[in-house]
């Protein structure tokens, strides 16, 4: 599998790299405090689905600024959905 860094590529990676970045610190704070009250499950499910989801098509595509960002970002809202489960 060959990937083309290009500058549209680049626009992806940094597009994709602030998108996970947001994740991090509701994660880390959920994991501190162990309170997820005020997160939504219903959003957080959605939202891990959708993300997993591009995650595939990124794989289907061949798009390593679709892959790398949303199997970080799966991780993340994963991460966080599971500890929505058991904080709840």
């Amino acid at each position: 599998m060959v990937f083309a860094v290009d500058a549209v590529s680049i626009l992806g990676f940094v597009a994709g790299g602030l998108t996970t970045v947001a994740f991090f610190p509701q994660v880390v704070k959920a994991a501190r405090t162990k309170s997820t009250h005020d997160i939504s499950l219903g959003m957080v499910s959605l939202t891990s689905t959708g993300i997993f989801l591009w995650f595939i098509y990124g794989l289907c595509v061949r798009s390593l600024p679709i892959i790398l960002p949303n199997f970080i970002s799966s991780v993340l809202t994963f991460t966080l959905l599971t500890l929505k489960i058991k904080y709840r």
